[in-house]
């Protein structure tokens, strides 16, 4: 739920909604009112003791960085990325090297640390989502821990028979769900033994206060309908990681109570609508368009209103950047904070998607992706912005209405208007502009909570002036 809190400034009404029902068996969830906070690379501690201020910001999720045991590279120093010489060592992407499927890691925290910040969670309204990735282990494999290599029946029953063959084409479903992907090899995840002990790390995470899932590396496990490696004899990890069957007995706990969604980065053959018989997707393809009408302050000759995705926009998670686009090509990462809070206000201004905010980190400039280059530290201040806060409260108010979206005819100035009762306004160019649009809201006088500035509707058309950069969220109730 949203909580009733805003920060200084801030004058927007909230209405009170209630405690939503998750789970892909549910009929309906309201994915309209909510957002999710990714605090990337924040330690628990730090996201423990953030958490009233990740509330009080309108967050309904926070989503963590990988909690299992992992790979100790570097020296296991806690740089987020490192350079030969460089006086602190690390690299961010070891959390996604497992060495076993246990609660607890050098980067981030240990068990005890990730059930204090699953209690804070729970004392401020917040739903904690933990990244897991089951689709592969440490490229070092010799590094697994004997642990695992014994539950699931010997070393070499934990890999496919493709596992250490690298994938050379992506949309070959075969390569693509069984073989090594940049050199981490690809875990059988369809031998009954994994499954059984994956499903213990994950009902540990429920019962310690998780309350959702997001499934890295998702397209590379494989569907009931895609060819079966040869250590395999059936294509069942999807139904059993999400409570659908179970494994030697044991079955996911609260499967109705546990969000899920996994990264399927769209391609030529990435089976969406199969996969989304299990889980929600993220949608890549739409953040890729948006980022491309924010780098070239145009929204005319990019679709913004397409989801570019063929499941409905409700089973889809949105995001203007994700933490890959910033760090892996830096696809992302040339975007100003000012740019991506416009894409974001647009973002959650929409009906549609679940949207996610990747918090940057801290001191991080175009010119210096890392900024303080620290592990477990909290991220840049965009997070609670006031246009971010002000706009994940008028999502949370706005549910249930009907978007319609006007794009100006210079493709500079979007407008994100739901039913006739609010609008956001943001102006995606580094240009003063003067607003003339039509819109739906009342006729009247409107000032934004956030900026203060003025708009008038007559007739249908919205007049104002926009500055660069800069959004607006105007409430039909605020009229004069």
């Amino acid at each position: 739920m949203k909580h009733k809190m805003l920060l200084g400034g801030m004058a927007a009404a909230i209405a009170v909604c209630s405690m939503p029902s998750f789970g892909r068996t549910a009929a309906t969830r309201p994915a309209d009112n909510e957002v999710i906070l990714h605090a990337w690379t924040w330690s628990f501690d730090t996201i423990a003791a953030n958490m009233p201020l990740i509330a009080k910001s309108g967050y309904d999720y926070v989503q963590t960085s990988p909690a299992q045991a992992c790979y100790v590279g570097d020296g296991g120093g806690r740089a987020l990325f490192s350079k030969p010489g460089d006086s602190i060592m690390g690299k961010w992407y070891y959390y996604y090297q497992p060495t076993d499927w246990t609660i607890g890691n050098y980067m981030l925290g240990n068990r005890d640390s990730f059930k204090a910040m699953c209690d804070s969670a729970y004392k401020y309204g917040v739903k904690v989502i933990v990244d897991v990735l089951p689709n592969h282990t440490a490229i070092d494999h010799h590094a697994v821990l004997p642990g695992l290599d014994h539950a699931v029946g010997g070393h070499d029953k934990l890999y496919h028979a493709n596992g250490f063959t690298e994938i050379k084409d992506y949309n070959d479903r075969l390569q693509c769900t069984t073989g090594q992907m940049g050199g981490l090899p690809d875990v059988n995840t369809e031998n009954p033994d994994f499954q059984y002990y994956y499903l213990q790390y994950v009902n540990d995470l429920i019962n310690l206060g998780a309350r959702g899932f997001r499934y890295d590396t998702a397209k590379h496990i494989g569907l009931p309908s895609d060819p079966l490696d040869a250590k395999s004899k059936k294509n069942n990890f999807w139904a059993v990681a999400t409570g659908k069957e179970g494994a030697h007995g044991l079955s996911m706990l609260m499967p109705d109570s546990i969000y899920i969604y996994g990264e399927v980065l769209q391609d030529k053959n990435t089976k969406e609508t199969e996969y989304a018989e299990y889980f929600d997707q993220t949608a890549s393809s739409y953040g890729h368009a948006l980022r491309e009408a924010l780098a070239s302050g145009d929204a005319k000759n990019h679709d913004i209103i397409n989801w570019h995705h063929p499941v409905a926009p409700e089973h889809l998670v949105s995001w203007v950047e994700s933490h890959d686009t910033y760090c892996n090509a830096h696809e992302s990462a040339g975007l100003t904070d000012d740019q991506i809070r416009a894409g974001w206000v647009i973002l959650a201004s929409r009906q549609g998607g679940r949207p996610l905010f990747y918090s940057r980190p801290a001191g991080s400039t175009r010119e210096n992706y890392w900024g303080n280059n620290r592990i477990g530290a909290r991220g840049n201040d965009e997070f609670f912005h006031p246009e971010v806060v002000a706009v994940n409260y008028f999502r949370d108010k706005m549910s249930g209405l009907p978007e319609s979206i006007t794009v100006s005819d210079k493709g500079d100035l979007v407008q994100v208007g739901r039913g006739n009762k609010g609008a956001s306004l943001v102006n995606i160019s580094n240009k003063k502009v003067k607003a003339k649009m039509s819109t739906a809201l009342p006729d009247g006088v409107y000032t934004d909570g956030v900026h203060g500035t003025i708009f008038k509707v007559k007739n249908g058309t919205l007049t104002g002036n926009v500055a660069p950069l800069t959004s607006y969220i105007l409430y039909a109730s605020d009229v004069k």
